[in-house]
């Protein structure tokens, strides 16, 4: 691997009109298009949360998406992302929409 083409592992959580929008579907195909993986559920509070692993370039990628694309319905006010770190290994064989 290139210099800083590391593996990245980072949790998220986006603000805004981001459910009932088809949020976490793109997401996931997002995710997937990039060749990512994690997960990505809705929350009682009406926030989207999840987190994403893999390449830092691609994960990079994908906080931008969140941070300003998303679903072609929602409206995102702000995105947050914590617990970013370095990994060795995936923790997740796939994207997964969670209940």
């Amino acid at each position: 691997m290139a210099d800083g083409e590391g593996l990245l592992s980072v949790d998220y959580e986006v603000h805004g009109k981001v459910q009932g929008v088809f949020f976490r579907k793109y997401t996931q195909g997002e995710a997937k298009r990039l060749g990512l993986v994690g997960w990505v559920r809705n929350t009682s509070h009406g926030t989207v949360q999840g987190q994403i692993q893999g390449p830092t370039a691609r994960v990079q990628e994908m906080q931008e998406w969140l941070r300003k694309i998303g679903s072609p319905q929602s409206r995102i006010s702000r995105a947050e992302f914590s617990n970013e770190k370095k990994s060795e290994v995936l923790e997740h064989k796939e994207f997964q929409i969670l209940k």
